[in-house]
């Protein structure tokens, strides 16, 4: 564990205690920077025209869009696959997530607390799609819209659940 890790946890380590991954964690925000420079950089060179607002049921449209990626990124069981290299199953939870649980040190570790947090995730998946937006609105309002009718229905399968346990009380 590096000094810095040490001080920031404040507390000396143990040999049986996990290290925060710091230089791991700097490494993916500088990643994530750099993307977003590097596509901002390529969408000026092609003369991409940024939208001069962006109405709010767009914002709207993008955030439960944005809600759905990140859970189907860190929870879904389909995408285990994505985290298994830096998570391990940890457990299962309600509507078939999985919570999987970082490994690993340094970047493995990192990526591993990026991938399994929804919260997390859902910064990178806003990245992706505010860029999409921006290239192909029209595009990304459609894929935005087919990950919000997922958004919906999963409220309406907890709504039908908690309407079915209800009525057997």
């Amino acid at each position: 564990m590096t000094a810095d890790a040490a001080r920031y946890e404040g507390r000396d380590r143990s040999d049986d205690e996990e290290e925060v991954p710091l230089g791991g964690y700097a490494a993916l925000s500088a990643a994530f920077a750099t993307s977003v420079a590097v596509f901002a950089g390529v969408a000026r060179r092609k003369g991409v025209r940024l939208p001069d607002e962006v109405p709010p049921w767009d914002v709207a449209l993008m955030g439960t869009a944005v809600y759905k990626a990140s859970r189907l990124l860190s929870r879904d069981k389909i995408t285990s696959f994505v985290r298994a290299p830096f998570t391990r199953r940890g457990s299962h939870a309600l509507a078939g997530e999985v919570l999987d649980e970082p490994r690993g040190t340094g970047v493995r570790r990192a990526v591993g607390d990026l991938v399994s947090c929804p919260f997390c995730v859902s910064v990178w998946a806003a990245g992706a799609v505010v860029g999409s937006y921006a290239c192909a609105p029209r595009a990304t309002r459609l894929a935005c819209a087919g990950l919000g009718a997922v958004t919906l229905a999963d409220w309406l399968q907890y709504a039908w659940t908690w309407t079915q346990q209800t009525a057997e009380k």
